[in-house]
């Protein structure tokens, strides 16, 4: 009985999930979003046999961000050093279960695809030449293996929307546009994150056939990205008392003005507006202002949510 009226008053009181988690949710919305998106990509293309500069950029950003995520969620448990044990049991009633159970097969699946998406340099490096037979076994599967990584992907982004709206408590955070509103900022960023890497570290043309077809993508994301944010809006305008008294968190105090100029200033308007300024520098500009933009949506919803939710 006391423990579970402790755990109730700290969902009362303040912030039950801080930064850390928030920075996990940024990071595994980028991880599924990039990875995704570069599958996608290649599927359309019918180029899934070829190692693009997108798929490697991708790849490398999914596993390392999803990888630093990790780190974030362990950091933030009462226990750290046994986290472990939430890796083997399991409640397969429980939203974060079935997650870890996804992020147990979506991180090693990463891992082996960025191995293949890197086989010529793998095989290049002395050291590591003698894992190119094992990446070729791999790669032989590799139209399987991208199939199973697509769709583990997108269940990152969409876990993470669903991990956090389990709080039944706070308005602004328990809706059922949650997920599919991580899925679409997830994409969004994760192919602003990719395009950024590609052209950056893996010699990609900035107006290539694959980043005019990425770029085009962008806009019905970010539109999808605006549906779901002015629905969540309307619901809680049109919902009950505590429902209503959560439309603060979009028009007062300080995580107001993280979503307004952080969300809407930064993540939609400047992007739409360094569109219309061709160069390179607008490029990585508004590539880096999707990403900011993702981050400060991630942070005012789990923050806000929680500030805001009785």
């Amino acid at each position: 009985m006391d423990i579970a009226m402790n755990f109730t008053l700290g969902l009362s009181q303040g912030i039950a999930w801080p930064w850390p988690i928030a920075v996990y949710l940024f990071l595994a919305g980028i991880s599924g979003g990039a990875v995704a998106v570069a599958l996608m990509l290649n599927r359309y293309r019918n180029q899934v046999a070829e190692n693009t500069p997108v798929l490697k950029a991708a790849t490398l950003v999914g596993f390392v961000t999803i990888v630093l995520g990790m780190i974030c969620l362990v950091a933030d448990l009462t226990n750290p050093l046994v986290f472990w044990r939430i890796l083997i049991y399991y409640n397969l009633t429980s939203v974060m279960s079935l997650g870890v159970i996804a992020l147990l097969f979506y991180i090693p699946l990463v891992f082996v695809l960025m191995l293949v998406a890197f086989r010529k340099e793998v095989k290049g490096c002395g050291a590591l030449a003698w894992l190119d037979g094992i990446i070729g076994a791999f790669d032989g599967i590799r139209g399987a293996l991208q199939w199973i990584v697509l769709i583990l992907a997108i269940t990152i982004c969409a876990y993470t929307g669903f991990l956090i709206s389990a709080l039944i408590r706070f308005p602004l955070i328990n809706t059922a546009v949650l997920p599919a509103l991580f899925i679409a900022s997830g994409l969004s960023a994760g192919a602003a994150a990719a395009k950024l890497v590609a052209v950056g570290c893996f010699g990609e043309e900035e107006h290539s056939a694959d980043m005019k077809l990425l770029h085009g993508a962008e806009w019905p994301i970010m539109a999808a990205e605006a549906l779901c944010i002015f629905m969540i809006a309307v619901s809680l305008i049109s919902g009950n008392a505590a429902a209503q008294a959560a439309v603060e968190a979009f028009v007062s105090g300080t995580w107001s003005t993280v979503f307004w100029v952080g969300v809407v200033g930064v993540g939609f308007v400047l992007p739409v507006l360094l569109n219309f300024v061709k160069s390179t520098a607008s490029f990585y500009l508004a590539g880096l202002c999707s990403v900011v933009g993702m981050l400060c949506l991630r942070h005012f919803i789990l923050y806000a949510g929680q500030i805001f939710g009785l």
